[in-house]
């Protein structure tokens, strides 16, 4: 995965209802150990990282790049959302498009919070980069994430076997720029 492209960055704070997306900042760091430490969250995702080599390794500001949204409720830290150039997808079909994933906190679960985040990041992408598709991958068997998926406008491109999983490649067409 590479940068997106031609975006300025970071970004103002994107707030939606209830969220803010933002750029990371130091505060987040013990949120962001938390996330990928988590059995919860990486059930889908090949597994935890185990925490001493996260605290160890991740730096002051983690993950700090363009594309690259720290979800935050009431000035905490609940999630992430990444889009990232997919330059080098296993799929033909995802390659070289923007694509769209995301990480919450499992206290965040069950509230709606991922659906109102994505479709803020997919909004403020539509805005910097119109008339790109996004694609988004994952386990069939993520019931929670195909159900947001099909919520956020993706549909089935193809299934395919990686990482001894069924895996569902999903197409959010370009949405066309207004004259």
């Amino acid at each position: 995965m590479t940068e997106l492209g031609p975006v300025a960055w970071p970004p103002e704070p994107i707030r939606t209802e209830r969220l803010v997306l933002r750029e990371s900042a130091a505060r987040d760091r013990p949120a962001f150990i938390e996330l990928l430490a988590s059995p919860e969250v990486n059930t889908y995702l090949g597994g935890p990282r185990p925490r001493d080599e996260l605290e160890r390794e991740l730096p002051g500001t983690p993950e700090r790049w363009p594309g690259s949204f720290v979800v935050d409720l009431d000035g905490a830290m609940i999630g992430q959302i990444l889009l990232r150039r997919a330059t080098e997808h296993r799929r033909p079909a995802a390659a070289g498009k923007a694509d769209l994933g995301y990480l919450f906190l499992p206290r965040a679960w069950g509230f709606g919070y991922a659906a109102e985040a994505c479709a803020a990041a997919l909004d403020w992408f539509d805005g910097v980069l119109p008339g790109e598709p996004v694609v988004l991958t994952t386990q069939t068997a993520n019931v929670g994430s195909m159900r947001l998926a099909a919520k956020l406008g993706f549909t089935e491109v193809e299934r395919f076997r990686a990482w001894d999983a069924e895996q569902w490649l999903g197409l959010r067409p370009p949405v066309t720029p207004s004259a």
